[in-house]
């Protein structure tokens, strides 16, 4: 029985919850491999064969191959296990941040430093404003 997730009417957003966690367990740990020099290397040699080595989904694999971090975190990622990706491609989590919100990095940084997003648009569906 699925629990009752009163979080699942945010816009835009994905809580990673135990269900993602499950969804995402073998894409998360493919990124934590990223960890070791030896790894990376044989990532960035050839993405695809190391990816099929990982139980993941093709929708998990395709996310990754197109830095798609949205789509990953869609598929179960974590933010913080993705950044391994970003760190792979020697990327910033600011240039990171900035993908996943179609802002370049200046824009996002830009946008963080006047206070951040508003909030319209960004509450439970149906709260009160």
């Amino acid at each position: 029985m699925a629990l009752d997730k009163p979080y699942k009417d945010i816009p835009g957003t994905t809580i990673f919850d135990a269900e993602q966690s499950r969804k995402g367990y073998h894409l998360n740990q493919f990124c934590m491999s990223l960890m070791k020099a030896e790894n990376r290397a044989r990532f960035k040699a050839d993405e695809r064969a190391y990816l099929d080595e990982w139980p993941m989904t093709e929708e998990q694999k395709q996310g990754v191959l197109a830095r798609d971090l949205n789509r990953c975190i869609a598929a179960g990622g974590n933010i913080y296990f993705l950044a391994k990706i970003g760190a792979t491609d020697g990327k910033s989590f600011q240039q990171m941040a900035g993908s996943m919100t179609g802002m370049s990095e200046e824009e996002y940084r830009d946008m963080m430093i006047a206070g951040g997003r508003s909030i319209e648009g960004n509450r439970y569906v149906g709260e009160k404003k």
